[in-house]
């Protein structure tokens, strides 16, 4: 039985896959259910099953390609079986449809350091110079004239019938070093593919920061009183080798405030505004080419430590690409902290249909009037991105008096 094997949907937001490794080659038996290849899609690189039995006939996408989901992209099927019927196979297994192509064979070049004076007509090079004259070069000069980035089109060729070689492009180099000289391995500009996760950040960037009215609320908070937490917390969980950060009592303090503020822990629906009453978190997490948010479920409910716990293993996942969708998906809430690479305040998009996040300076030693007299204290700016649609000005500040007031005294968080 012929089974077409798709480009699945491994991601509630996925719209199409790349095909980063096949597990299988053309010719091995598979069984349903087998991992036939990882296919990386908008937020993670996930594992793609075999459906059915029987023999790789036909791999179609190649390693590095991508599709849209739902477009065949291998067919498995009896081995005697006729699979010219499915798109993109050929009757005898011919060669793949889609895929990047291979690069076509490299020409054989000279020896280094000196031009073949009888090059093969096949090898000759002729680039279009000034007024669309052919500029003659051997393959050994073009190649010595694109390594210096000397002009061809500029050099007079003393090589038989004007060709020009080696010693040209060396003589024009030294005649003009400052502007024709340059290192091997430099170029002008480099085109980076752009990842599947890259691809979905762009988009729901545009869809967030276009249709969603944006405001913004910044509080200036002293942290103080967190960092002696912390020292304190860490002390009790020294034994069990344990440690929190301040990003994790941050987070504790977040997901209690907004217990006290539902109207700020809601996603826009269009016709609905729906108000939670539990705070799943979404923590930004930097990886190689992208930014994503694992949640953490039921933040309001969970001890300090249990929360340090969690976000250094779906931080982990997710630098790794092994985050399932579940656990990344289904936040009510998000924060992106990037204190601790010395950024002092900026501004976040908010992740629709969420209706605010959080964005989390560094905490830094300010002068500050206390009491008539001025003292040094620890800082830290956290602004807020409000959606106008579900909050408003008063609403907002709320919150953010709420969260002020816990971290200034962690107490208030038991509250």
């Amino acid at each position: 039985m012929i089974t077409k094997v798709h480009m699945e949907a491994l991601s509630p937001t996925m719209e199409e896959g790349q095909l980063v490794k096949w597990h299988k080659a053309e010719g091995d038996e598979v069984a349903s259910g087998d991992i036939v290849a990882e296919i990386e899609t908008d937020k993670a690189t996930m594992e793609l099953v075999a459906r059915g039995d029987g023999v790789l006939r036909r791999i179609i996408l190649q390693e590095g390609g991508t599709a849209p989901v739902g477009e065949v992209i291998a067919v498995i099927a009896g081995a005697d079986e006729d699979i010219s019927e499915v798109a993109g196979a050929s009757a005898n297994g011919g060669p793949a449809s889609s895929g990047p192509a291979a690069p076509p064979p490299a020409a054989p070049s000279a020896a280094k350091g000196a031009d073949s004076p009888a090059t093969p007509a096949a090898e000759r090079v002729e680039d279009t110079g000034r007024d669309g004259e052919r500029v003659k070069a051997s393959p050994l000069a073009r190649r010595l004239a694109s390594d210096l980035g000397v002009d061809l089109s500029r050099v007079e060729g003393s090589g038989p019938g004007g060709r020009i070689v080696k010693r040209d492009v060396e003589a024009a180099r030294e005649a003009a070093p400052a502007a024709m000289a340059y290192a091997a391995d430099e170029s002008e500009y480099e085109d980076v593919p752009v990842s599947q996760l890259r691809k979905t950040i762009a988009r729901r960037l545009a869809e967030s920061i276009g249709p969603v009215p944006h405001f913004f609320l910044t509080i200036d908070v002293d942290m103080g009183r967190v960092i002696q937490a912390r020292q304190s917390l860490n002390a009790l969980l020294e034994q069990s080798g344990e440690k929190v950060s301040i990003n994790d009592i941050l987070l504790k303090a977040i997901a209690a405030a907004l217990r006290k503020h539902p109207d700020c822990n809601a996603h826009w629906q269009g016709t609905t505004i729906r108000r939670f009453n539990a705070v799943h978190i979404g923590v930004a997490v930097a990886i190689d080419d992208g930014l994503i948010t694992p949640v953490v479920r039921n933040a309001h409910a969970k001890g300090i430590a249990r929360i340090a716990r969690e976000v250094r293993e779906l931080a982990g996942r997710a630098r790794e690409r092994k985050l399932q969708p579940d656990e990344y998906t289904g936040s009510t809430f998000s924060v992106s902290n990037l204190g601790m690479f010395g950024i002092h305040e900026f501004t976040a998009i908010i992740n629709p249909p969420e209706a605010g996040i959080l964005a989390i300076g560094g905490i830094e030693d300010t002068p500050v009037a206390a009491d008539g007299q001025v003292v040094v204290r620890p800082r830290m700016r956290i602004t807020m991105s409000c959606d106008h649609r579900v909050i408003d000005g008063a609403q907002g500040s709320r919150f953010l008096a709420t969260l002020k007031g816990m971290l200034e005294e962690p107490t208030a968080i038991l509250l």
